[in-house]
C-alpha cells in the first residue's frame, strides 16, 4: 500500500474504505465523499490535487459509521439536490435524485412562461422540493408544510443557508387539511412504501419511518392527498407528486376520482416516478 512516510495516502485509504462498503452500490463514491468531508474540501478539489497526501486521522471514524450502514448524507450533514445543497441529518428523509423528476416535470410545464408565482410543498422535509423550486423561479414565493418539527428545523436552517427566508414560509401541519389557499404549483413526495416492503439497512434503520411507510399498499397518504390537492390548485395550476415505480395506475385513479387530469413522468432509470396532475 502506498504511503507518505508512515502515513497511508488518501488514494489508498479511499480504496480500502470502498472495499469495506461492498453493501453499497456507490461504494467508491461513498468513500470519496467521506474523505472530502474529513479533509474539509470538495470532492472535486480532492480528486484533482490531494490524492497522494496523507489520509487525515478523522477518516477512520467516518468509515466505521458507514460500515454500520449510516447514510453518507447523515455523516457529512449535506446532500446535493437539483441546483442546491441541503443540510440533512437524522429525522429527515434524505433527498434523492429520483425526486428531481418532479422538478423536471414542472420546468417543462412552465417553460416559455414567467413560471409559478406561488408554490406549495407538502411534506417538505428539509425543504427539498420547495427550495429547489424557489431557486429555479426567483420570482416565486412558497409554503412548505410538514408534520415533523424536526424536519421543519432542518428546513428553517436550509432557508437561512440558501437566503430564502424572505420567500419561504414553513408551517407544521397535517398535509393541507384545514387550509383554503391556492397555488400555481404543488409539489409532494409523500410516504409510499408498503409496510412490509424490504428495504436496505441504511434506509430501514436510519431514515424516519413516518416519511417512508404508508400502509399495506403504500397508498394511504395518496387517498388523503388527492382531494386536498384538488382544492389547493388554481385554475391552470399543476401538481407533481412522487410515486413508487408500480403505483402509477392506482395513484392516478385516486386523483381522477378527485376530478383531476393525470399523466405520468418517468425518472432517468425509466421507472414511473411522478404523477403530473392538473385541474
Amino acid at each position: 500500500m502506498t504511503d507518505t512516510g508512515n502515513r497511508v495516502t488518501i488514494r489508498a485509504a479511499i480504496a480500502a474504505a470502498a472495499a469495506r462498503f461492498g453493501f453499497s452500490e456507490t461504494s467508491r463514491l461513498d468513500a470519496e465523499l467521506l474523505m472530502a468531508h474529513a479533509l474539509g474540501t470538495s470532492r472535486e478539489a480532492m480528486l484533482l490535487a490531494r490524492m497522494n497526501d496523507p489520509a487525515p486521522d478523522g477518516f477512520a471514524a467516518l468509515v466505521e459509521r458507514r460500515v454500520a450502514h449510516e447514510p453518507v448524507a447523515y455523516i457529512t450533514g449535506i446532500r446535493d439536490f437539483w441546483t442546491i445543497s441541503l443540510a440533512v441529518g437524522p429525522g429527515v428523509l434524505i433527498p434523492r435524485a429520483d425526486s428531481e423528476t418532479l422538478l423536471e416535470a414542472a420546468v417543462d410545464h412552465f417553460r416559455g412562461t414567467p413560471g409559478p408565482a406561488t408554490i406549495l410543498d407538502l411534506g417538505t422535509g428539509p425543504g427539498t422540493l420547495l427550495f429547489a423550486a424557489l431557486a429555479e423561479w426567483p420570482g416565486a414565493r412558497g409554503l412548505g408544510i410538514d408534520a415533523s418539527e424536526q424536519a421543519l428545523e432542518f428546513a428553517a436552517l436550509n432557508a437561512r443557508r440558501l437566503g430564502l427566508e424572505g420567500r419561504a414560509r414553513l408551517e407544521r401541519g397535517d398535509w393541507f387539511a384545514g387550509r383554503d389557499a391556492r397555488f400555481d404549483l404543488v409539489l409532494c413526495n409523500p410516504p409510499y412504501v408498503e409496510t412490509d416492503a424490504p428495504l436496505s439497512a441504511e434506509v430501514r434503520d436510519w431514515e424516519p419511518a413516518a416519511a417512508l411507510f404508508a400502509g399495506a399498499e403504500g397508498l394511504d397518504d395518496y387517498r388523503r392527498l388527492a382531494p386536498q390537492i384538488a382544492t389547493a390548485l388554481v385554475p391552470g395550476g399543476l401538481a407533481c407528486v412522487e410515486i413508487g415505480a408500480e403505483q402509477a395506475a392506482a395513484v392516478g385513479a385516486l386523483f381522477r376520482e378527485a376530478g383531476l387530469r393525470v399523466s405520468t413522468r418517468h425518472d432517468l432509470a425509466g421507472r414511473q416516478r411522478c404523477v403530473v396532475v392538473t385541474p
